[in-house]
């Protein structure tokens, strides 16, 4: 498997920093009203040049090749609590302007970074390094203020308008060389990062991290965490790279840390008013032992790890909860079953505990018993999206494709789904021989990664299947009419746009994918 370089930031920055070729640099102008520490609003100046709608797309579009070369991790439980948290983060930072999309990236250095549109990642390896909630709600917190700020808008705002297409490329480009590992794909963009670019890239990105402290500290004291989570983690930072020599960690490349910033972090929380702050979730230590079950290269060494942790806390739920994953992943589910049988007594109210126990019986053989686990859980929790996607997934094993499709209908018309889980109701449609539906999912897992044209043709083969509904038909047209309309505009605003050259006719949002209420017979 290869892993996406943690130096993708870097890399960006590089593109980011090509003068009179890519995009130019600009430092912002006088700021127009205040946020936080009235730091400038980017809103009208940038979406001069990049507006919203078009970050979205090439976010997107950079999403798909990073799904395309397995640098995600595919895990709907810790999807679901990296998207929850970072909600509770951006609800007052983006005020409902764009959704925040919030996910893990397959790979043990410590990285985070911000893509266009508001899609933001976190490396498995940065999420174990944290010894609090809070320092990951602050690392969240500050990419979040990247994105509120508009910092790759504000980016291309001194070259003008550039095509969408010029600059998804440009981008992906990097990205798919990034995640490939693939040194020769990138030799112009080694080459822009010498010299009087790269150097002004540097100080830019330097003003940037310094907004982003001071957006991120208030984002994170608003969702009631601790704001010297912050700071905390920006001496775990400094304290790594004293301890590492040369193998500096990858977030200090594109997020310098030094006595100055955190100085700065301690004085902004310094002069906060004292407020009641929030303990960690109870998922939070849960969700750090599934990625160090799930990122392990020595399952044999990691239940070594766990036998001796254990005997130090045999309290510590979230280590048994490891163990017990381990144990499923070496093929014992009855030593799971011992481990993960007390823990869902004693918190019910966790899913994925659920979740777990349900998968060793299932595993064991006791398939009633799985079964009503799931069920069980589903009581307690309605519509948790691990724990439906990992019921799906069991009764899909099982043959019962038809009710996989039903529970996953349902919990998709009420939750958006991400195109993992699109891609899985997908394949219980097919299973169930719902042939139709299963071509309008691929439809909109196609408008999930931001490829229209692919959506369309899906479309088109869902009106072909046999033995579709009246109501079927009429919803796929809909769909079909609603992404050719979107592409007609398109096509025209870019025309009289590029005719113009001021940019101010800014397309609308695309469609987004996922199964909504319509799809329901």
């Amino acid at each position: 498997m290869r892993r996406p370089s943690p130096h993708l930031p870097v890399l960006l920055a590089a593109l980011l920093a090509t003068p009179g070729g890519a995009w130019a640099q600009q430092v912002p102008g006088p700021a127009t009203r205040p946020v936080q520490s009235s730091l400038p609003d980017l809103g009208s100046s940038a979406n001069a040049t990049l507006s919203r709608a078009e970050e979205y797309q090439v976010g997107r579009l950079m999403m798909r090749d990073l799904r395309s070369q397995n640098a995600l991790l595919d895990d709907a439980e810790t999807a679901d609590y990296l998207q929850n948290l970072g909600s509770r983060l951006s609800v007052e930072a983006i005020k409902g302007e764009q959704r925040m999309t919030f996910f893990a990236v397959r790979d043990r250095s410590i990285n985070a970074f911000a893509l266009p549109g508001g899609f933001i990642g976190v490396h498995t390896g940065l999420m174990l390094t944290t010894n609090s909630e809070a320092e990951l709600a602050g690392v969240l917190a500050h990419e979040i203020g990247h994105v509120a700020q508009r910092h790759i808008a504000r980016a291309v705002q001194a070259q003008g308008r550039i095509g969408l297409a010029t600059l998804a490329g440009m981008l992906g480009a990097v990205l798919v060389g990034a995640a490939t590992g693939n040194a020769d794909a990138l030799p112009g963009i080694i080459a822009i990062g010498q010299g009087t670019a790269m150097q002004q890239q540097i100080n830019f990105t330097r003003m940037e991290e310094h907004e982003a402290d001071r957006v991120g500290i208030g984002y994170l004291a608003s969702a009631g965490f601790d704001p010297n989570g912050m700071a905390a983690f920006f001496q775990t930072m400094m304290r790594q790279r004293g301890l590492g020599g040369s193998d500096i960690p990858s977030l200090l490349l594109t997020h310098p840390v030094d006595t100055v910033r955190l100085a700065e972090a301690r004085s902004r929380i310094s002069a906060m008013p004292a407020m009641p702050r929030r303990p960690d979730s109870e998922s939070y230590p849960y969700i750090r032992e599934r990625l160090r079950v799930l990122t392990t290269t020595n399952l044999g060494d990691l239940r070594r790890y766990y036998e001796k942790e254990r005997e130090k806390q045999p309290e510590n739920g979230a280590l048994a909860y490891g163990a017990a994953l381990v144990e499923l992943q070496t093929g014992k589910p009855r030593v799971a079953l011992s481990l993960l049988s007390p823990l869902s007594e004693q918190a019910p109210q966790m899913p994925l505990l659920h979740a777990a126990l349900a998968q060793a019986q299932l595993d064991a053989g006791l398939q009633e018993d799985g079964i009503a686990t799931f069920e069980h859980g589903l009581t307690l929790s309605p519509r948790n999206v691990p724990l439906t996607v990992r019921y799906a997934e069991a009764l899909l094993k099982l043959d019962q494709s038809k009710k996989a499709h039903q529970i996953l209908l349902d919990l998709f018309n009420n939750v958006p789904p991400t195109p993992e889980q699109i891609r899985l109701i997908a394949l219980v449609a097919s299973a169930a021989g719902d042939t139709g539906d299963a071509y309008s999912y691929m439809a909109e897992l196609h408008l999930a990664n931001g490829d229209l044209m692919l959506a369309s043709t899906q479309l088109d083969l869902a009106l072909a299947s046999p033995g579709i509904t009246e109501v079927q038909r009429k919803r796929f047209v809909a769909r079909q009419d609603e992404i050719r309309d979107y592409l007609r505009e398109e096509r025209g605003g870019r025309r009289s746009r590029d005719s113009s050259g001021d940019g101010k006719d800014s397309p609308r949002k695309p469609p987004e994918g996922g199964p909504r209420v319509s799809t329901i017979r």
